[in-house]
């Protein structure tokens, strides 16, 4: 109830034809939210925007998991790899978490759920960009029958730093082998809510919990909140152990701690 009623808030202070899509995600995964279905149903009874649901799809193998996410208008699950020994090199599930099961869920998902279905490929160079990586991706997209293939990059600071986004030879190659339906998603520019926050920084922290964000995103998110000051604010912010910055690949990012 406190997530709706802060969207009830932002809605008041949002123009609602300034928003395209209501988009639920976790600090995890939000499967693991017990009140999902009900947090997407609360949201649609409130305004006629889109929902979609960012999922690693782990959970699609359960039956009452499918049925939570039925109202969603769009759910976004990952697949990174076309066999279990990729699976396992790149996303690095619980052994109880086959690329099998992983599988059985999206294609059951996909025989059940009328909405949109997008799935996420991250590519990672050396790793699933290859020829025969793409083409074990894309037998797997044919049992699935998605809507659309989001290719994405680790544009973010991953785990690992030795992990790279596939060069443009990879990404080609991907949308060749992965078919019309595959399109590269570029980052964009986050935007952040206006208005009143009460404390900037601690704003700032939760959102840098859940996922990094640029310097230049930091700046124009203290911009819209009214501060003053951003170099102080942002000094601040560093010095208060909330924030830990952080380079990559010439982009200055923010990260928690």
């Amino acid at each position: 109830e406190d997530m709706l009623n802060e969207l009830r808030i932002t809605l008041k202070t949002e123009s609602a034809h300034a928003i395209d899509w209501i988009t639920l995600v976790g600090s995890g995964e939000p499967a693991l939210n017990n009140d999902l279905g009900a947090l997407i149903r609360g949201v649609k009874s409130i305004c006629d925007i889109p929902v979609a649901v960012i999922t690693n799809g782990s959970f699609l193998y359960s039956p009452a998991f499918r049925q939570e996410v039925q109202a969603a208008d769009a759910v976004m699950p990952s697949l990174d790899a076309g066999t279990d020994a990729l699976y396992r090199r790149i996303n690095r599930p619980h052994p109880d978490f086959t690329f099998e099961r992983h599988l059985r869920g999206l294609v059951a998902f996909r025989d059940e759920y009328s909405g949109s279905l997008w799935i996420e490929v991250m590519l990672l160079a050396g790793l699933n960009d290859s020829e025969a990586a793409l083409k074990d991706i894309a037998t797997a997209m044919a049992q699935i029958r998605p809507d659309e293939i989001h290719l994405v990059l680790p544009t973010r600071p991953p785990c690992e730093s030795w992990v790279r986004p596939a060069d443009e030879e990879g990404i080609l190659r991907a949308r060749a082998i992965l078919g019309s339906c595959a399109r590269l998603v570029h980052p964009a520019e986050v935007e952040f809510e206006r208005g009143a926050i009460e404390n900037p920084l601690e704003a700032a922290a939760a959102i840098v919990t859940r996922h990094p964000m640029s310097d230049q995103e930091l700046r124009h998110a203290l911009s819209l909140w009214g501060v003053a000051d951003i170099p102080a604010a942002i000094d601040s912010f560093e010095k208060s152990g909330k924030g830990k910055r952080i380079e990559r690949y010439g982009t200055a990012f923010w990260r928690a701690p």
